[in-house]
């Protein structure tokens, strides 16, 4: 202790080492500083780390978001670079760690060939995070998120409860989203879900869509399908594009997931028992899934992760979709190498 700090303080006990909701943020991309922002922003942490190879970037956002801090209620902000294990340190008794660290895809380049890249740059996140914090909850936000998901919690050895991505949350509230711009109403007065993939073979539950409680296919027996004369399918192709929209138009997308994720660690920090569309492990849950895969269904989620999957009644063509969607994670993820 400094010579200031003991003229000006008498010491009663030594102050804890962590914070009691301590979260770390693992890459310092736009995806990754918008999650660290927004979840400042709601105040949901007494401490927030962040991880990144890049140490300059990385030193320099942390000073941004430290220089914030006054106007916020205090959440000690620090950092670490993992290019040395050590740096890891900086995580310890975190209650959740957020993963959105990854490489971009290459022109030319193979799914598969993006996935083992990202599955190569989990191999020394992931096991170094439950080192440092073996009671955490790991959200995982790198995409592809399902398959990085099954390779997360592969990696981890936690239980598949403490281990969940993103998954679909933002695909259902941009769902939401337009279908309250054709209702003219408020899209938190939407209540719509997508399930399945995050991703090109998302399953939009049109059979389930209401707006206080009045199911919009009552109305519209054709909703979602060719036969819709208002053509309503179109949403759910706005939905899987549009990210690809936004990344035209301004290079990536942030604050969308950056909302999305400090929703779900409120959600989990709060014990909030909120039902959110999480990429879960699926085998052995209803629609006769076989295969272990990680895909959004509805779970109700805490303090200890997912409590619950929500038995979603579907028709006969969202199950089919479903099945399709775990078909294409299966076979992507049979082509890995994990070891």
């Amino acid at each position: 202790m400094s010579m200031m700090r003991k003229a000006l303080m008498t010491t009663v006990s030594p102050p804890p080492p962590t914070a009691g909701s301590k979260v770390t943020v693992v890459g310092s991309g736009a995806v990754g500083m918008a999650c660290a922002f927004s979840i400042m922003m709601e105040e949901l942490c007494s401490e927030l780390a962040l991880v990144d190879v890049m140490a300059e970037k990385l030193q320099g956002e942390t000073m941004d978001l430290q220089h914030g801090a006054p106007f916020l209620r205090h959440a000690k902000v620090v950092c670490g670079t993992d290019a040395v294990v050590a740096e890891y340190d900086v995580t310890a008794g975190s209650k959740v760690c957020v993963v959105t660290a990854g490489a971009r895809q290459q022109e030319g380049e193979s799914r598969l060939d993006l996935v083992q890249r990202n599955a190569n740059i989990f191999k020394s996140i992931i096991p170094n995070l439950v080192k440092h914090s073996p009671d955490c909850i790991l959200l995982i936000v790198s995409n592809p998120v399902d398959i990085l998901t099954y390779v997360a919690w592969k990696l981890s050895g936690l239980p598949k409860n403490r281990v969940f991505g993103s998954g679909t949350n933002l695909d259902s509230a941009r769902f939401r989203v337009f279908i309250a711009e054709r209702l003219g109403v408020s899209p938190c007065s939407v209540h719509g879900w997508i399930i399945g993939e995050h991703g090109d073979s998302s399953v939009p539950v049109w059979s389930g869509v209401n707006v206080a409680g009045v199911r919009l296919r009552d109305l519209n027996p054709c909703i979602g399908t060719d036969k819709d004369p208002e053509n309503w399918k179109e949403l759910h192709s706005q939905v899987v594009d549009s990210a690809y929209e936004i990344i035209r138009l301004k290079g990536y997308t942030s604050w969308g997931i950056g909302c999305s994720v400090a929703d779900i660690v409120a959600t989990i920090l709060s014990n909030a028992m909120k039902v959110l569309p999480l990429s879960t492990y699926v085998k052995g849950c209803q629609h006769g899934r076989d295969r272990e895969v990680f895909l959004s269904l509805p779970c109700v989620v805490g303090e200890t992760g997912i409590t619950h999957i929500v038995k979603q009644p579907l028709t006969e063509t969202e199950k089919k979709q479903l099945h399709d969607s775990a078909t294409i994670m299966h076979e992507v993820q049979e082509g890995l190498d994990l070891s």
